[in-house]
């Protein structure tokens, strides 16, 4: 596969089509995510708002991927608002399959660290699927550990998987 230059940006409301589209597609192509193609479907509108909001908040960042001029993945995190846990965020990233293995998703999730060490987040959360081992790879390069599992958390078909929480702490924010 021809290796593509890609672009990451902070998603803007002009993203909201090609988003709730993007989001259909990936949905689709794997199990490692909570939902099935269709499933909590977000339309244009729910996109506008939810980066509308997004970009008032002072803990949640929405970053996308793009590939001549089209998304082909995305990164989501988000902080709670709450005093106790506002030291945090919790992020979830998907990239388009015939993107997989070109770094976009490692990239995503750089460029979101490199965010949240300029916020002074404290740490940073995330959920994957036992089985997405590419993934928790990737996860720990970048330095999060596996914090805890959540057993018989998905069902898949006829078969249930558990989820891992993963972990990375700044020690030098907050």
């Amino acid at each position: 596969m021809e290796k593509r230059i890609f672009h990451i940006r902070k998603a803007t409301v002009m993203d909201a089509e090609q988003l709730s589209q993007l989001r259909l597609v990936v949905d689709g192509e794997t199990d490692n995510f909570d939902r099935e193609r269709g499933e909590d479907f977000l339309s244009k509108t729910d996109f506008e708002e939810m980066i509308r909001s997004e970009s008032v908040e002072g803990n949640s960042l929405f970053l996308v991927a793009e590939v001549e001029g089209h998304l082909v993945g995305f990164l989501k995190a988000k902080g709670g608002q709450l005093k106790r846990t506002s030291h945090r965020v919790e992020f979830g990233v998907a990239v388009k399959k015939q993107y997989w293995g070109q770094s976009i998703g490692k990239s995503l999730i750089q460029e979101m660290l490199q965010w949240a060490n300029q916020k002074g987040i404290r740490k940073v959360t995330l959920q994957v699927l036992e089985t997405n081992q590419k993934a928790i790879a990737l996860y720990e390069r970048l330095g999060f550990i596996v914090e805890g599992e959540l057993k018989d958390d998905k069902k898949i078909g006829d078969i249930y998987y558990s989820t891992i929480l993963m972990g990375r702490r700044n020690e030098g924010n907050g």
